[in-house]
């Protein structure tokens, strides 16, 4: 995966992530931004959901793009836990790449057509409020060596996506689940069926910002910049509880 080679100067390499019984806990990262500066992440299964939590040293949520007045070119801020899960649990077909449940804010476009995050009556124009995605990451040195991407729908292709998908040509879904924020941590609740049956998978956490590509080719939306990882190298050493 590589995540790590692209975070610039050494804070990434300093980082020390201490292993709890199955979260990640981390030391804070006096470089990082502290509203992307993760000091713990864990995931935990209930009768019919995933609970995703992170926290960090500053405000969850916080900090969010400036609008650039279009989407090509625009940024992306994230928190994502990547998993182990495999992409055809939540509607993608098999064994697509890494399965990373995200929420996201982005003031410049809107990728969640079937809801109205912010209440104005119209789903077309809440970019900007944070939202849920699952993505499907997989690594091209097109973003950058050792950068990952969402993974892109070629022209033509008709791959399995789930209902909820935005109709952009990404395997990426936006199923309408809200990140809660409370100080500095945030939550994601999910729901599934068989959650309890999801217990040991593996996860990590990762704050980052990704960018539309400018030219509005794939490679369309590429991590540009970690500003934090739960594990410190992506080793995915958390376990659902």
């Amino acid at each position: 995966m590589r995540l790590r080679t692209i975070v610039p100067g050494s804070a990434l390499l300093l980082a020390s992530a201490l292993a709890a019984a199955h979260g990640i806990d981390a030391k804070p990262t006096p470089a990082t931004n502290p509203d992307f500066d993760i000091v713990s992440t864990r995931v935990s299964a209930a009768d019919r959901y995933l609970q995703f939590e992170m926290t960090v040293s500053g405000k969850a949520g916080n900090s969010r793009p400036s609008r650039s007045g279009k989407m090509a070119g625009s940024d992306v801020f994230s928190y994502v836990w990547p998993t182990k899960l495999d992409s055809a649990v939540v509607g993608f077909d098999k064994e697509q790449g890494i399965l990373a449940l995200a929420a996201t804010a982005h003031p410049d476009f809107d990728d969640t057509p079937w809801f109205d995050e912010n209440g104005n009556a119209n789903s077309d124009d809440d970019g900007d409020v944070w939202h849920s995605h699952w993505v499907v990451l997989v690594n091209d040195d097109q973003c950058g060596k050792g950068m990952l991407k969402v993974k892109d729908i070629p022209p033509g292709a008709t791959p399995r996506v789930p209902a909820t998908w935005p109709g952009v040509p990404l395997l990426l879904d936006s199923p309408g689940y809200t990140p809660v924020f409370a100080g500095n941590r945030i939550t994601v609740r999910v729901p599934f069926a068989n959650a309890r049956t999801l217990h040991d998978t593996a996860f990590d956490g990762v704050t980052a910002g990704l960018r539309i590509n400018a030219s509005m080719h794939a490679p369309l939306l590429c991590v540009v910049a970690v500003n934090d990882v739960a594990s410190g190298d992506l080793s995915l050493p958390g376990r659902v509880e």
